[in-house]
């Protein structure tokens, strides 16, 4: 059923898995999302202002339906989104097929910083994603990871000490013995630190995954769900290791600090 997370979240033509969607148009939610507004130049709750019915009837069933939900900034009430929504014959999934103003491709500063001479490949992805197009939104994200992928495994080390630290530096090692991505992920996916396990989920894995499924015979929209996976881990992990490095240089830096204090007055 239409959602926060598809209206806010989601491209063109990408599918939403759903469950229990009402039978007819007027049992169908009406969920406020927050976007950014325009006028308003900051991020504002919108509130949907007209009925899913307006071009059919009170009681039309949903099922093989294209809708259509128009909101406005409920701040400024002056900046309007306008979505299309098609739902399938079955019920089981939901996707936008219309938007305007269309759909924000947003960026990441700390991913471009990183990528530098690759950003232009990142920005290429989102702009593929917003149209649906999964096959070049992978391939632009899978390039990016052979790019950056020693850098990124370089930085992790970072974040290891001791008896972790020296297997996973073995690790590293016969990693620059092969060019291929899946195979140097394969040999430190296993010794990835705890901090970049978020609930027990290894990244590594998932990104290994995604990217051994390949292009070959994948349609646009299975391509965008590996593009969605990539996209999201590569963030992940280069926000999540500039995080930790720049809390643990803090951290040095303060006990530095304490330290010279001490030995001052001693």
């Amino acid at each position: 059923m239409p959602s926060k997370e598809l209206l806010e979240n989601y491209p063109l033509y990408k599918k939403l898995q759903v469950t229990n969607i009402p039978d007819t148009l007027n049992s169908l939610p009406k969920p406020a999302i927050s976007l950014f507004c325009q006028k308003c130049k900051d991020s504002q709750t919108f509130n949907m202002t007209n009925d899913y019915y307006d071009n059919f009837n009170y009681g039309s069933h949903c099922k093989g339906l294209i809708i259509r939900a128009e909101y406005i900034c409920m701040h400024c009430k002056y900046e309007e989104r306008h979505f299309f929504i098609k739902i399938s014959y079955d019920k089981k999934w939901i996707m936008k097929v219309g938007q305007f103003p269309a759909w924000e491709i947003k960026g990441n500063s700390d991913i471009e910083n990183m990528l530098q001479d690759f950003k232009d490949y990142y920005k290429k992805g989102l702009v593929c994603e917003s149209q649906g197009y999964g096959i070049g939104a992978f391939g632009y994200y899978r390039r990016i990871v052979e790019e950056i992928i020693d850098q990124l495994l370089e930085e992790i080390s970072t974040l290891l000490a001791g008896d972790e630290l020296i297997k996973y530096t073995e690790a590293l090692e016969k990693t620059k013995k092969t060019t291929v991505a899946q195979e140097k992920i394969e040999l430190v996916k296993e010794l990835l630190p705890q901090i970049l396990r978020p609930d027990n989920m290894n990244p590594l894995q998932i990104l290994h995954s995604a990217l051994s499924e390949g292009l070959h015979a994948r349609s646009d929209e299975e391509c965008l769900e590996y593009a969605d996976q990539c996209r999201k881990i590569i963030i992940f992990l280069v926000v999540q290791v500039r995080i930790s490095k720049n809390s643990a240089k803090e951290f040095k830096d303060s006990m530095k600090k304490v330290l010279e204090k001490k030995n001052t007055k001693n």
